[in-house]
């Protein structure tokens, strides 16, 4: 009952949001990874097979307010909030032209020696999610044999919440340009740990944007 009642009521503000107006999600996003031996810098834009010792490294800059989700799901079903980095920065730190990177800082995410598919969901909405957040709480704060079962249902609800909006459509995804042109990726810039915003992709949606990244580690 709960459940239907905040479906709901996410679908009332969705709809009168798109009232208002049809692009009001709108932000860059950047994945990119460091590979072999070489650590050769690359974009990731679509399902992807990478290999233990390989690294990982996100970017998010709104251009227009709406709320951004970043969620894992690693090879034995755990979970873990990526972006935002907790839910309070919604009210704290986040705002439209700021550049957030995942992880914060100049580290990278490293896989390690366990393989398996690694999922990445990448969310965005008009509204927040307040059904997804408040299963995710629940998941952290949760004793060690409690955390598979909300994990299947923070996994359901990522499916649910796909369906209550598959009426809306991605508008635009396109690379985003620095003065003219898309800025190259060359030895230079791997040695010096390179910029992921320099591969962002600038995603426009009416309402809502999803995109599941799966990576094949081995």
């Amino acid at each position: 009952m709960k459940r239907t009642v905040a479906a709901a009521l996410l679908c009332a503000a969705v709809a009168v949001a798109s009232a208002q107006n049809a692009e009001n999600v709108s932000f860059k996003w950047g994945f990119g990874a460091l590979t072999g031996p070489a650590k050769t810098f690359v974009p990731i834009s679509r399902d992807t097979m990478l290999r233990s010792g390989d690294e990982l490294k996100m970017y998010v800059e709104l251009v227009r307010e709406c709320y951004v989700y970043v969620i894992y799901e690693g090879p034995k079903g755990e979970l873990s909030l990526f972006f935002p980095y907790s839910f309070q920065q919604f009210a704290t730190d986040y705002e439209v032209g700021k550049n957030y990177y995942v992880p914060k800082g100049r580290t990278w995410l490293t896989f390690d020696k366990t393989t398996g598919k690694e999922k990445f969901y990448v969310l965005a909405a008009n509204v927040r999610l307040t059904q997804l957040e408040a299963l995710i709480g629940s998941y952290q704060s949760a004793d060690k044999d409690k955390k598979p079962a909300i994990a299947a249902s923070v996994i359901s609800e990522i499916r649910d919440v796909r369906k209550q909006f598959r009426s809306f459509s991605t508008l635009a995804e396109k690379p985003v340009t620095i003065g003219g042109n898309i800025r190259g990726v060359g030895e230079a810039e791997v040695a010096r740990r390179p910029d992921v915003s320099t591969i962002a992709t600038a995603i426009t949606a009416n309402n809502f944007y999803a995109k599941t990244f799966t990576i094949d580690h081995r």
